[in-house]
């Protein structure tokens, strides 16, 4: 799988938000992304230095609209921590 699809946006949250002020920030990724295929496209990307990298699968979660029930969508999510002193500027304004 090519990088472009590994590490897919940012996922910008109020949680991920107040995160980015500790360095760290969050991405959606590829549900076969792993650990150091994240903090190596990452670290090209965006030219810093990723100290620790945590991956999480958001499960599916069932949602009722009326009597119709659906699925909202789980996905794969990637914490990365930065080096100390380094920004990323993904941040919408």
């Amino acid at each position: 799988m090519t990088d472009k699809f590994l590490v897919k946006r940012p996922y910008i949250t109020e949680k991920a938000g107040l995160a980015t002020a500790d360095g760290k920030y969050t991405f959606l990724v590829g549900k076969d992304a792993n650990k150091s295929e994240v903090k190596k496209i990452v670290e090209k990307e965006y030219k810093v230095t990723v100290t620790a990298v945590h991956v999480m699968n958001v499960r599916p979660k069932a949602r009722r609209r009326g009597r119709i029930m659906g699925v909202k969508h789980g996905f794969k999510k990637a914490i990365v921590t930065l080096k100390k002193g380094e920004k990323l500027d993904i941040m919408p304004q």
